[in-house]
């Protein structure tokens, strides 16, 4: 934090702002216009956190173990300039004064740049630390306090400090659909705390003048819609187009943004039928929805499959997986409340998707879903997911940390006339077996194959087998990973006709220094009863302290397709880069290549891919888009 210089409000005299705050509407007279004002009255000064008190630093956070280089859903990391950063008006100062944003006030700043703006981080002060902001409205227009308001999506609050008159500052990360307009001005009011939207819970917008402001146009002109110009305040927009990747680049393109309107928002991954059509989920407005892609010529129509609704019924759902009949499963927080962590969590659950069976005659109806399956415990496969099928239609999956003995279990679910039965086909021990898995697959011999990301040989998780037999399945250790500082988070394991398994996992570089993560693309070939190990790609040390592998899929000719990325410059400036690869099949061996690959730029990529008939590749961003709420993007195959 830069220590700011104190600025002297001597043009606002106390007394007049008094008088002309009361001669505002009767609905606006509860709150004071600044915040010093409150904090001088004696109704207001008993509310304050600790009075008396200087400004102080806000902790540190933990140490982790690296610095992420791929984007985390918002709030969760600080912004960066992929996000879109058009205007930024300074850092907070958090000891001279601030503005009433609560109802019957509102507060005026000028910016320059223009597009849709998606997320505003600003400072706040608060009397009380159990009080925070839960959203508020923002407007964009050409003038001061015009344009439509819209409310915010989401606010994360960071507690920064008490400052000197006994407020708590805290910064507010909020994302709104997208306001489109400037250069011009945003309007913030109707400021809602989490004790309700009444004006007797005042938030103040910290005033900072324009003091170390870099941005053109600024320091922001300002205004209080009761008092007129008043000091700008602090506060940074994002937006104004893709926050990440571009929208079109040779053969990529987005074809879909996501909004966290009805469409939902934050994508993880596609699955893709027959006839072409594209199937995911959303972890964003509401509890999550799944939703469709149609082609039509060379455009996508969109439509949302279902709305989750939250609780027992599941809530931020994961994979997705098409079954017979071209019924949807996948996994889903929710289910069986009280399941573990002091009660606190769900056990998760298993969906089913289908059309309702009344004809739809608008191509945009909604499905029905069914719960296959509710985790009964911890013991059970608790939050199972990974799901795949069989030719019979029987379900498999993996859950992380549950089984007998909590160490991770293989299950699977039967279809019967009397519904769904669950069996817990492998518990780990955590031992030589393995444990924690993360994903599994049927094998083109009947067999399960899978990764675990711990245990083994060497405690950096295995490559396992499972036979059945009549007493039941039996594990064997195919593969042991390398023993890594950071986990190798092994994932992504696919087969080929011929046999061979192919997966990914990370390894840290111990001569690159603390958090150098890379990923490998490996291959484990059968032969005379043994499997024969081979890496065929690897992240770059040479260019970058993170280059890691994310997902993997294969074509009909056994050629290998995926994303990565990560960063350079380390934790305190990075800078960011994201691509597509494939791995050919050639008479020699395999040829890596990245048909897109950008610099500078995030490709916040996760979740399955597909690929169509054609061979054009789809896959998903968790962010970025025009909206910063995430795309589901087509790479077309070059002929």
């Amino acid at each position: 934090m830069k220590t700011q210089r104190l600025i002297s409000l001597g043009h606002l005299v106390p007394w007049l702002i008094f008088i002309l705050v009361l001669a505002v509407p009767a609905g606006a007279q509860k709150v004071p216009a600044t915040a010093r004002e409150a904090a001088s009255l004696p109704q207001f000064a008993p509310r304050l956190a600790h009075n008396g008190t200087l400004p102080h630093r806000a902790p540190a956070p933990a140490h982790r173990p690296s610095c992420n280089p791929l984007p985390q859903r918002y709030g969760s990391r600080e912004m960066l300039p992929q996000d879109g950063v058009f205007y930024d008006n300074g850092p907070y100062n958090g000891t001279t004064d601030a503005w009433t944003i609560n109802f019957g006030f509102a507060t005026s700043d000028s910016f320059t740049g223009g597009g849709s703006v998606t997320g505003l981080r600003f400072v706040y002060w608060d009397a009380s630390s159990s009080d925070l902001l839960t959203s508020l409205d923002l407007a964009v227009g050409s003038t001061s306090f015009g344009g439509t308001f819209q409310t915010s999506t989401s606010v994360v609050n960071t507690f920064l400090g008490t400052n000197q008159y006994g407020y708590n500052l805290y910064q507010a990360d909020a994302r709104f659909a997208g306001a489109s307009g400037g250069p011009g001005y945003i309007t913030l009011q109707n400021a809602c705390t989490t004790s309700g939207c009444s004006v007797s819970n005042p938030i103040y917008w910290d005033e900072n003048s324009g003091v170390g402001c870099t941005s053109q146009g600024c320091p922001s002109t300002a205004y209080e819609n009761n008092l007129g110009s008043i000091p700008s305040e602090t506060f940074t927009l994002t937006g104004g187009g893709n926050g990440c990747m571009p929208e079109q680049s040779g053969n990529f393109r987005v074809i879909h943004d996501f909004s966290s309107q009805d469409d939902g928002g934050h994508p993880y991954g596609v699955a893709i039928n027959k006839a072409g059509d594209l199937f995911g989920t959303t972890q964003w407005y509401g509890s999550g929805t799944v939703f469709r892609l149609l082609q039509a010529g060379s455009d996508w129509v969109f439509s949302t499959l279902y709305h989750f609704a939250g609780g027992d019924r599941g809530t931020s759902p994961e994979g997705l997986i098409i079954g017979l009949n071209g019924i949807l499963y996948g996994d889903a927080y929710g289910g069986i409340p009280s399941c573990g962590w002091g009660g606190q969590e769900y056990c998760g659950l298993i969906f089913g998707l289908r059309p309702t069976p009344t004809a739809c005659l608008t191509g945009s109806c909604s499905w029905s879903e069914n719960v296959p399956y509710s985790f009964a415990g911890p013991t059970d496969a608790w939050q199972g997911h990974g799901l795949v099928s069989d030719r019979a239609g029987n379900l498999f999956g993996v859950s992380y940390s549950g089984g007998a003995q909590q160490q991770g279990a293989v299950f699977e679910l039967t279809p019967s006339s009397g519904g769904w039965i669950e069996s817990i086909l492998y518990s780990f021990t955590g031992g030589s077996d393995g444990g924690d898995p993360t994903s599994v697959l049927v094998g083109n011999d009947g067999n399960l194959y899978g990764l675990a990301g711990n245990g083994g040989a060497n405690g950096g998780g295995v490559v396992f087998l499972l036979t059945p037999s009549a007493n039941g399945w039996t594990e064997a250790v195919i593969y042991n990973l390398p023993n890594e500082e950071f986990g190798t988070n092994p994932h992504s394991l696919i087969q080929d006709s011929a046999g061979n398994l192919f997966g990914e996992y990370g390894y840290t570089d111990p001569s690159g220094g603390f958090g150098n993560l890379y990923g490998i693309v490996f291959m484990l070939a059968p032969s005379d009863g043994q499997w024969v190990y081979t890496e065929l790609a690897r992240g770059n040390e040479q260019l970058y302290q993170q280059d890691f592998f994310v997902n993997l899929t294969m074509d009909a000719a056994g050629n290998l397709y995926g994303t990565g990325g990560g960063s350079a410059g380390g934790c305190i400036d990075p800078v960011f880069h994201g691509y597509i690869f494939e791995l050919a099949r050639a008479s020699d061996g395999w040829q890596y290549s990245t048909p897109v690959y950008w610099d500078n730029t995030t490709f916040d990529t996760g979740g399955a891919l597909a690929l169509d008939a054609q061979g054009n590749l789809y896959g998903t961003t968790s962010s970025c888009g025009t909206h910063q709420r995430g795309t589901v993007w087509e790479l077309t195959a070059t002929q």
